[in-house]
């Protein structure tokens, strides 16, 4: 039975309500009433106590007074949380916290998850990628079949949590949280969603998925293909709706999607298969493609709970949504219903424009190259790589990106490791000179360090076994399918790591 004509309504009034932001100065009226409700909710706090934020009457009280912070500023308040004290960040005892390593190793995070966040901006927010959808698909007939959300576990590495308090991925919480009658249209069951094992996980994703009615799948890029061509090998078939005739929607985050987008269309019906890009973090559900061009960028989402501000990548300035600039790349900062108060979740974005606010991924404010003056952004990588791979025709399972810097005996250069889906039929040396090209093409940053081979030398392309990446995940601890390998740094410690890996292959 389809129920698709049913839900459009519901769906649709939730696009309708999205013009109280979008239109000329709702951005700021919006914002401006929401950052006076979490002041409330925070003026019961400790932290808000600290700060006084029973005080503030406008945006300008709030920013000179309230730090810019990142999570070790915190970590003390998390642990106590945890432990189960209350009105520590937000009002009241928080049982679930979503613990994420970030990208770029060191301790774990556990960031609240709060009833609040649950309800204002976790479960809305993926509300507002479904009704996304369906306004850019009339025909859709997604409540036909089932969701296959590919989720993440609560292994976690606390030696003692408390009773009745859960720890562990986010997609995790929110699968166990979630209103049951919702997974009377999911897949698969919680027991085995939640399965920590991945090499059990694995084929009891397959198994559990393999014969239902699946019309749309949520989870990461990189990790939902192994499972795809799970279940198409275990099927016999050719592409995955030979499986899943009413496959039409990938709901995606995480890491960026263009170099794995031809892997995609390989397997699958091109002509039935949709896509939509989500922003969904460990600290919120913060924004979604609205529009059927994904150049586009995604739709900010500023009534769902989370006040946005904007940080110069200098450091030099903070501005609030209303003020950013269209083309301009800031480091993110929050203020949420989960209790960060001018918290940086990490993340730098790119304005693409501002009425509506749209903004897409540019990296990690850690996950970047500038160890010759060129200012190397994962969108930059993953845009010069994914062109790369269109005019060979190879395909990337993995890689990652590190400096090499200048000895007696080599130019400064770059390292980019890289595991193959396919190779490119023209050779690694070839591609490497593709991609240093491309990389030129969309960095004038890069391109300048590189004129004349003076500053800069061509990247150097190391190629990786199948397996490579999977091994370092595993070797340390983030094995599983919301975890994520690190893109770019500025130094050699995920690089030589990997290459420990790689020389008993070589």
């Amino acid at each position: 039975m389809n129920f698709t004509p049913l839900a459009r309504p519901y769906f649709s009034h939730i696009v309708a309500r999205r013009s109280r932001w979008t239109t000329p100065g709702g951005a700021a009226q919006v914002q401006r009433r929401l950052m006076a409700s979490l002041l409330k909710q925070g003026a019961k706090t400790r932290y808000g106590a600290c700060y006084g934020f029973a005080h503030f009457r406008s945006y300008d009280d709030f920013a000179s007074h309230v730090p810019v912070i990142e999570y070790e500023d915190i970590r003390h308040e998390a642990g106590r949380m945890v432990a189960g004290e209350k009105d520590i960040l937000w009002p009241g005892a928080c049982r679930r916290f979503a613990q994420s390593s970030g990208t770029s190793g060191g301790k774990s995070k556990y960031v609240p998850v709060t009833a609040a966040s649950l309800r204002l901006n976790h479960y809305p927010g993926a509300a507002e990628a479904v009704a996304s959808y369906l306004a850019l698909n009339p025909a859709s007939r997604i409540f036909s079949g089932k969701g296959f959300i590919l989720g993440g576990s609560f292994a976690n590495e606390l030696a003692d949590v408390p009773p009745g308090v859960t720890v562990g991925d986010l997609s995790a919480n929110l699968i166990d949280a979630i209103n049951p009658l919702a997974n009377l249209f999911r897949v698969p069951d919680k027991k085995t969603a939640l399965l920590s094992d991945w090499a059990v996980k694995l084929p009891a994703l397959v198994r559990a998925s393999l014969h239902q009615n699946i019309s749309n799948i949520s989870g990461v890029p990189s990790w939902f293909l192994t499972v795809l061509r799970g279940v198409i090998s275990a099927a016999g078939a050719t592409t995955i709706h030979d499986v899943w005739p009413g496959l039409e929607v990938f709901f995606h985050g995480g890491i960026a999607f263009g170099p794995y987008r031809e892997q995609y269309r390989a397997i699958t019906d091109p002509a039935r298969m949709h896509y939509i890009e989500t922003y969904n973090a460990s600290e919120g559900f913060f924004a979604v493609q609205d529009s059927p061009d994904p150049s586009a960028g995604m739709l900010l989402l500023l009534d769902h709970g989370v006040f946005y501000e904007f940080r110069s990548l200098d450091g030099a300035t903070v501005v609030p949504a209303w003020d950013v600039e269209p083309g301009q790349t800031y480091a993110l900062v929050i203020s949420s219903c989960n209790g960060l108060w001018r918290y940086l979740p990490g993340d730098t974005v790119r304005v693409e424009s501002v009425e509506p606010l749209r903004i897409s991924i540019a990296g990690r404010t850690n996950s970047f190259i500038n160890a010759f003056g060129e200012e190397l952004m994962v969108w930059n990588a993953d845009t010069a790589l994914a062109a790369a791979c269109a005019a060979t025709g190879a395909r990337v399972a993995d890689y990652t990106v590190a400096p090499v810097y200048t000895s007696c005996r080599t130019k400064g250069h770059h390292q980019w490791i890289i595991e193959w889906a396919q190779a490119p039929a023209c050779g690694n040396e070839a591609f490497a000179d593709i991609l240093d090209k491309e990389l030129q093409a969309v960095n004038s940053d890069y391109q300048a360090k590189r004129g004349g081979d003076i500053f800069l030398a061509r990247l150097e392309l190391t190629e990786a076994p199948a397996g490579t990446f999977t091994h370092w995940l595993a070797s340390t601890g983030r094995l599983g399918g919301q975890r994520k390998v690190p893109r770019l740094a500025n130094d050699r410690h995920i690089a030589d790591q990997l290459l420990e890996i790689i020389k008993p292959n070589t």
